[in-house]
């Protein structure tokens, strides 16, 4: 990581360094600011504005406003006096410096984190517009504010303020969220709990007085069923030597299964690996025994290969209807959409459709439990991870489970990465959501692999005890492995479809699961 040291002799070698900073103007023209990334590491990064007096006389301050996007912070600056307001941080000249000469400039820089970092979401120098130095009239108040609440959403709407081209949204003070429209939902909130909010607006000349507050209280209750542990290991009906679902729970206790994996079966259609129907397939039969035996299933949406609805179905709307049709097929309480590879989880615009259509799943099935389920880095969500969550709260699509896969990683020793994983996750849902340390293990999950990985890692029975207590202790919502099929010992025998490749007893990982 980078660091920047100040100088202890600042005062003796400020004319210098004020003096190398003036660069001239090649022609005249406004007071602009730019911002330059000038290094990133992955956990961090460097950033640099240059602030450039293009006028024909010296300008004795300057203030910028840099609006950062949800999840990123400052940990350090120099050459300028900083104050930080939630995702605002403020930027004035230190005590030290003189006035800003006709055609020069001077820069001043920060260090922030995490790393990855996507750019500024908004910069105002002297509160007009970062390039043309001010000037215009920014927006009035927005008026009408008005809130409607779930237990963990808040729905705001307001009438337009003539000129703005988007919105600030605060809570509590604290700049949540910056909509182009004129509505927006504040996601992850606490049950029965009162929340202030207030709107501007902001163009080009910078950001207009705000709407007076206004109170909203969050409903008694959480959104079904978050807080509810469920464990639910993923059984594989078109793979493996399935086993049956009613044998597996008299033996074990499990009474929820995670059931793979739904796709396309051509177009925005859904069907069991895109190819066995929802209704008479050894899927729903599977289903049906389950169901008569006391337990119920979360469907699988997705996962790394095959032909995915995300990337067929060519709207929010239209994907929220496939997975409706599977909803509407089961009389389900949940579904899991596994986000992976290409083609979902590190495609943008799929990220988005998906988190939209969960929108539409939510508001038209009342209860009804959304889980989103993703790889990971051994110290938390990478770059897509981190975006998938940070889209989930600036799209209110108010997402109730996110659930980790830490495996894969060629790991030797997969309980302390899972750990390391899950803890990444809880900080960056506490940076996004504002959530406290124990409400953001309720909103988490862990999707573990039995025995041998695809990497050769090595999860025994008592490793997959350690995690299922370290789950538990700390409340995480939702605890899973890959897979039922695979939970039977076969020493030495790899990395295969119906056995765990270490000695073990038929069903040891579901008992030990049907504890969470």
């Amino acid at each position: 990581m980078k660091r920047k040291r100040l100088s202890v002799a600042i005062a003796a070698i400020a004319a210098v360094v004020m003096s190398v900073l003036f660069i001239p103007a090649a022609s005249a023209a406004p007071v602009s600011a730019a911002f330059t990334k000038v290094s990133d590491w992955g956990s961090g990064f460097e950033g640099k504005v240059t602030v450039t007096n293009g006028t024909s006389a010296s300008i004795s301050t300057w203030s910028v406003a840099l609006d950062f996007p949800s999840g990123y912070s400052i940990s350090s600056s120099w050459d300028a006096t900083r104050t930080s307001s939630g995702l605002t941080h403020t930027f004035v000249p230190p005590s030290w410096a003189g006035p800003l000469a006709p055609g020069a400039s001077v820069t001043f820089g920060f260090n922030g984190a995490p790393g990855n970092f996507p750019g500024i979401a908004a910069c105002r120098l002297n509160g007009g517009s970062c390039t043309g130095g001010g000037g215009g009239t920014v927006p009035g108040a927005p008026s009408g504010l008005a809130g409607t609440s779930t237990a963990n959403s808040v729905s705001l709407t307001w009438s337009a303020a003539s000129g703005a081209t988007s919105y600030n949204v605060y809570r509590n003070g604290t700049k949540v969220g910056t909509p182009s429209g004129t509505s927006y939902t504040d996601s992850g909130l606490s049950a029965n709990t009162a929340y202030s909010y207030q709107v501007s607006g902001s163009n080009s000349a910078g950001e207009g007085p705000k709407t007076g507050a206004v109170s909203v209280t969050t409903k008694t209750g959480g959104d079904p069923p978050v807080g509810t542990r469920r464990a639910a290991p993923y059984l594989y009906m078109g793979w493996g030597n399935p086993p049956s679902p009613a044998t597996v729970m008299s033996a074990t206790g499990i009474k929820w299964f995670t059931m793979a994996f739904i796709l396309s079966s051509g177009g925005c259609n859904a069907a069991w690996d895109g190819a066995r129907p929802l209704q008479g397939s050894a899927d729903a039969t599977a289903i049906s025994q389950i169901r008569a035996a006391g337990g119920d299933i979360i469907p699988s949406i997705g996962g790394w290969s095959g032909n995915k609805l995300g990337p067929n179905c060519s709207t929010p709307e239209a994907l929220a209807g496939a997975y409706q049709q599977v909803i509407s097929a089961y009389g389900l309480k949940a579904i899991d959409i596994d986000i992976e590879n290409s083609d979902e989880f590190e495609n943008e615009a799929v990220q988005d459709r998906i988190l939209n259509a969960l929108k539409i799943v939510k508001q038209n099935n009342p209860g009804i439990q959304t889980i989103l389920t993703f790889g990971t880095s051994t110290t938390g969500p990478n770059y897509y991870g981190n975006r998938l969550i940070e889209r989930s709260q600036a799209l209110g699509a108010n997402i109730d489970v996110f659930t980790l896969m830490p495996f894969d990683f060629g790991s030797s020793n997969i309980y302390n990465d899972t750990v390391g994983a899950s803890t990444g996750l809880n900080n960056k849902l506490k940076s996004v959501f504002g959530w406290t340390t124990a409400q953001a293990y309720a909103h988490q999950g862990i999707s573990g692999m039995n025995g041998l990985s695809d990497q050769q890692e090595m999860t025994t029975t008592a490793t997959w005890q350690n995690i299922t207590t370290w789950a538990k202790n700390n409340g995480l919502a939702r605890l899973a492995f890959w897979s039922v099929n695979r939970d039977r010992g076969c020493a030495g025998g790899g990395v295969v479809s119906n056995c765990s490749g270490i000695a073990q007893g038929d069903w040891d990982f579901t008992r030990i699961t049907a504890g969470f």
